[in-house]
């Protein structure tokens, strides 16, 4: 089971994005969108809603609590 993190992640490649692209998306600093990825920092609640709507992704998804992308 992948953790939120590495689907994070996949969804930024799969886009052919930066850390620094959706960094700012989130309006934060590249430095903490990485530490998200590596799962050495918690995601909290409202970026994790901001990226659902920019990916056009549910929560669950993201988190992993399904297995397929809806």
């Amino acid at each position: 089971m992948k953790h939120y993190n590495d689907r994070m992640r996949d969804l930024r490649e799969g886009k052919k994005l930066t850390q620094k692209q959706i960094s700012e998306v989130l309006g934060i600093r590249q430095q903490v969108y990485s530490k998200y990825e590596l799962g050495v920092r918690s995601l909290p609640l409202e970026h994790l809603i901001k990226l659902c709507k920019y990916y056009g992704a549910s929560a669950d998804w993201i988190l992993g609590l399904t297995g397929e992308e809806e």
